[in-house]
């Protein structure tokens, strides 16, 4: 590792380009159902529609753009999708200006946004490695982690205080300037970036849509990986909007103390990303990986048994902090692993595949998770979600790799430039 972990000047802009695009994005946390119910006077169905309809509609316009993605500079892509994002919510403040602004809007703006989400972190892992060798690998991801939860911790208190004096439009506006700030730190990057692998066909082919899955299901180690990080995202997701009903509904929650309950856990995921590299160092990262892996699993169970007054929101404080911690280790150790395991010429396909697998879970489960709270209460499937979670560690790679060895992995190991990407 090099004195002091000094990633360098790109690395640098980089970073502060991702840290602005997050302080954006959690500033502006919620604001889209504020807008709905205050401004449209939406109902639950539609502002549940705003979450699922959204993020599914984005991701599946987000699959050709893995493929197309592999083949173009990364750095140019980048800055697009700041741009794409920018202006989109743009749009918003615009109509509520003019007096036009519609429900349906909000759904494609919610639907262009994911798609873009998902094409910059595809583009993302594969920039990065023309950046770092290979060994400041887990500790860019490590300072991407600690990023995210710092914004996570910050973002949300100012936000609501924005929303509180300016309306939820504010922050709309802040979280689209978050990303032109954004595409001006990653055009301050500059440097020389590598062509992209040569092919004989340029245009896109029907089967190249499919070719980050098959790259991920043909690989022993990434297969396990991929079904565990889709299946305890979407169930961990899915009782959020449950827990959010048990909470301020028949357990007599405020909203300050609801919020409180998230927030200050979130400090677990600073402590747990700065002590990944550490962790790693001392214990290996397939033990790192398979143990914070599984610790995070058992966490979620506690909230079944989640209830009124200070005892409770000290349970869930509790269990959302253990929770988070063992995220904060695991997600930067998982993206290490994960794109060490990638040929150079696959990372944004294989991304993209990644990320939408895992908002498609995320939305069928929550849609699912609706049913069963309706029929069995908020309480049982919160507490069948926490089971079900507890077999996930079954799909995470049982054996440390020596080196990677995925398909066209060893073209991996035989460039000079390799490894990481933002977390998501």
């Amino acid at each position: 590792m090099r004195s002091g972990h000094r990633l360098g000047r790109r690395f640098g802009w980089l970073w502060g380009a991702y840290g602005t695009s997050a302080l954006g994005t959690w500033l502006a946390f919620g604001a889209f159902p504020l807008i709905a119910v205050r401004v449209l006077h939406a109902g639950p169905a539609e502002v549940a529609a705003l979450s699922s309809v959204g993020a599914a509609v984005g991701a599946a316009a987000a699959v050709p753009l893995g493929p197309w993605v592999e083949f173009r500079r990364k750095r140019p892509v980048l800055i697009a999708a700041d741009l794409v994002r920018c202006a989109a919510l743009l749009t918003i403040p615009a109509a509520f200006a003019l007096g036009v602004l519609t429900f349906l809007q909000l759904l494609l703006v919610s639907a262009v946004v994911a798609a873009a989400d998902i094409t910059f972190r595809a583009a993302s892992g594969a920039y990065l490695k023309t950046l770092l060798p290979a060994e400041d690998l887990l500790v860019a991801n490590a300072r991407f982690e600690s990023t995210a939860w710092t914004t996570t911790i910050v973002g949300p208190p100012l936000g609501g205080a924005a929303i509180g004096l300016l309306g939820p439009v504010a922050t709309v506006v802040a979280d689209a300037a978050s990303y032109l700030l954004s595409a001006l730190g990653i055009r301050a990057t500059g440097g020389h970036e590598p062509p992209p692998g040569c092919r004989e066909a340029v245009r896109m082919r029907a089967g190249d849509l499919l070719d980050g899955w098959r790259y991920v299901l043909a690989d022993a180690r990434l297969r396990p990986l991929f079904f565990n990080t889709a299946l305890f995202n979407g169930l961990v997701m899915a009782a959020e909007p449950l827990l959010a009903v048990l909470m301020l509904g028949r357990l007599g929650f405020a909203p300050w103390e609801y919020g409180l309950a998230f927030a200050a856990p979130s400090i677990g995921g600073l402590l747990g990303s700065r002590l990944a590299r550490p962790l790693v160092t001392r214990f290996g990262r397939h033990r790192v990986l398979v143990v914070s892996g599984t610790l995070r699993a058992l966490w979620p169970i506690g909230l079944a048994f989640l209830g009124p007054g200070t005892g409770g929101l000290l349970l869930v404080t509790a269990v959302e902090l253990g929770l988070i911690f063992c995220c904060g280790v695991f997600n930067p150790v998982c993206a290490t692993y994960r794109l060490e395991r990638t040929a150079p010429d696959r990372v944004a396909r294989t991304l993209s595949a990644w990320s939408v697998t895992t908002k498609a879970s995320t939305a069928l489960l929550t849609a699912v998770w609706g049913v069963l709270g309706t029929l069995l209460g908020p309480r049982t499937a919160i507490g069948l979600a926490g089971v079900l979670l507890l077999a996930t560690p079954l799909l995470l790679p049982r054996r440390a790799a020596a080196h990677p060895s995925g398909p066209g992995a060893r073209a991996t190991a035989e460039r000079s430039a390799v490894p990481p990407q933002p977390p998501a």
